[in-house]
């Protein structure tokens, strides 16, 4: 396996009880520092952007602009977006904007160093599923036929999942290579390899998207605020009064508001990944079939974890390390995240055991 600590290139760069962290802090109000919020829908879940200061409230809606921007470029539903175009090609080059360049190259590194245990091309697997609309099928109807796909299916489908079919091509037609600095003066295009194939960058994008949001309100004079996408929390400096931000870490399958254990951080990232995230329970077993899928088999990753938080600087990494910890389990996931430098983890076993890495850095309740 690649050093993760090639990555740095990349890492320069709702508050709702139903998330999978919960933004559990109040600020004490007054004049100058009074919290605005506003909330909205993108990306498939629930945006939640909070600053610390009455006057900026208009960063607010320009960061929910760029929400609307990026999901015309991301969304592997949308139509209009270039994703969308790039999976309905036929394996012709697409021209791409300079951040969906920059989101796939991201993904491709990390294909790359969790040797294909993430793969931006196991849409046509996960999508063969229907995972979210399976989950609401079951809620709604407890006589409903889930479906299952056979193996055979699988196998022809995962003949098609392989990330170095992607290929990002600069403006005189080189392949531009996982590590390379990509200029947004530049023109870029995208080819996949197999024709049969088709891109979803939805496990790093809220990462990539939160990231940027940061940078943007860091330069229109932002110092305090909080970023929720989902699962997904971006802290921007430290609260007004100097003190850290209080996040709850959400009970796998735990009632609304549920939580597991709490940390205190200040300008970072915390982002969880989990089996209780997507989900449909078998009935007659109480078997769990999740939304993060074994590259290897095309079925529901099966090991000892519910869930993993991962907290460091990048929420895209963080994105990336939560899921690829949750996919290795608590051992291996475990001894990934004590190789990092700058990365805390907290995982939640099948148990309800919560094990960290530097423990002294949370206050448990468990």
């Amino acid at each position: 396996m690649h050093s993760f600590k090639k990555f740095c290139f990349f890492i320069k760069i709702f508050i709702l009880t139903a998330c999978s962290i919960l933004f559990l802090d109040s600020c004490t109000k007054n004049t100058d520092y009074t919290p605005v919020s506003k909330t909205g829908f993108a990306f498939d879940t629930v945006v939640t952007i909070t600053v610390y200061d009455k006057e900026k409230s208009a960063v607010l809606d320009a960061c929910f602009d760029m929400c609307e921007t990026y999901e015309k470029l991301f969304s592997a539903t949308r139509e209009d977006s270039e994703v969308w175009k790039i999976n309905h090609s036929g394996g012709a080059p697409v021209a791409v904007s300079f951040e969906t360049a920059s989101l796939i190259q991201a993904a491709l590194f990390w294909c790359s160093q969790s040797d294909g245990a993430l793969d931006l091309t196991l849409l046509p697997v996960a999508g063969e599923w229907h995972v979210k609309e399976q989950m609401t099928q079951v809620s709604e109807n407890p006589d409903y036929e889930y479906y299952i796909p056979d193996a055979s299916t699988l196998d022809e489908l995962l003949a098609h999942v392989n990330y170095k079919n992607v290929v990002i091509y600069d403006e005189k037609g080189t392949a531009v290579a996982y590590d390379d600095a990509l200029s947004k003066e530049a023109s870029y295009r995208v080819q996949l390899l197999d024709s049969n194939a088709a891109i979803d960058l939805g496990f790093l994008a809220k990462g990539y998207i939160a990231d940027r949001l940061k940078e943007f309100m860091i330069s229109e004079g932002i110092e305090s605020g909080v970023i929720s996408l989902g699962g997904n929390i971006l802290l921007i400096g430290e609260k007004p009064d100097g003190s850290a931000y209080q996040i709850g870490i959400q009970k796998p399958f735990g009632n609304a508001g549920e939580i597991i254990d709490t940390v205190k951080e200040t300008d970072t990232s915390v982002v969880s990944s989990g089996c209780y995230e997507r989900y449909f329970r078998e009935p007659e077993s109480g078997r769990i079939y999740h939304h993060i899928f074994d590259t290897h088999t095309g079925t529901p990753v099966q090991n000892n974890l519910l869930g993993v938080t991962i907290i460091c600087d990048s929420s895209l990494q963080g994105d990336a390390l939560s899921t690829y910890c949750y996919i290795l389990g608590l051992e291996e996931g475990m001894k990934l995240v004590q190789s990092l430098d700058g990365v805390q983890a907290v995982f939640v076993t099948k148990d309800y055991e919560v094990i960290c890495r530097t423990p002294h850095a949370f206050s448990q309740n468990h």
